[in-house]
């Protein structure tokens, strides 16, 4: 955690917006994400209570994430007999989380969708090199064509990331499939995904958009990435 937080400080949302431009979207900013995080960041704070805040703050991801999957217009019945126009989720979604770390995300995408398949990464780092490497992937059979949202909470480099997206793609998941669900990041693991993923995709690069989703107020303070996403 100290790397993110000697990164944080060097970014504000200007320097965010500048260097993203429109594929950035801020999530709005409120007082419950802000206390959740500073409970988080309490030294104080027993494990208890940091594993209750921090299952909040990533149920509050997980949500925002499912809202970036693809709808459908249906019609339901009424309890009265009316018909209701709404949406519903299309076909082919499935959560996949980075091992170990990602998968204390599991439970919060599972508490929406109860019946989601999950897969997992294991994704092995040299500590001197942070230099980053695949050893295990189990995933849906039919995951290439499936949304996929990727959990992994923290990243400080954005290698185990780069990793994680190679793999699925090898798996034939289209990266802008690909929904990355995280809590806490550094602008260098941003930019370090994001120029790997844009030079795969040199020939259509407008297929290749990163967005993040912020809160807007912790950004400010801290640069916190609660979401961000490849559209």
């Amino acid at each position: 955690m100290d790397l993110v937080d000697s990164d944080i400080r060097q970014w504000d949302v200007n320097d965010v917006k500048e260097q993203f431009g429109d594929s950035l979207m801020l999530l709005p900013s409120n007082d419950n994400i802000k206390e959740l995080q500073t409970i988080l960041r309490d030294k104080n704070t027993s494990r208890s209570d940091f594993k209750f805040y921090a299952d909040r703050l990533i149920r509050l991801v997980i949500e925002e994430s499912l809202n970036k999957l693809p709808f459908t217009d249906c019609e339901v019945v009424t309890p009265t007999g009316a018909l209701y126009k709404g949406l519903k989720y299309g076909s082919g979604n499935c959560g996949v989380s980075i091992v170990r770390s990602g998968e204390a995300m599991e439970q919060g995408l599972r508490d929406c969708c109860r019946s989601i398949r999950i897969g997992k990464i294991l994704v092995e780092s040299d500590n001197d090199t942070h230099e980053a490497h695949v050893v295990y992937a189990k995933f849906p059979e039919d995951i290439s064509r499936r949304q996929v949202l990727l959990m992994y909470p923290i990243m400080s480099t954005g290698n185990t990331v780069k990793q994680a997206v190679n793999v699925l793609s090898q798996h034939g998941v289209k990266e802008e499939h690909i929904i990355l669900s995280n809590l806490f990041c550094t602008p260098a693991a941003a930019q370090a995904v994001r120029q790997t993923t844009s030079a795969r995709n040199t020939l259509e690069p407008t297929d290749m958009r990163m967005t993040f989703k912020l809160c807007r107020k912790a950004v400010l303070l801290e640069l916190k990435l609660t979401l961000l996403y490849f559209r």
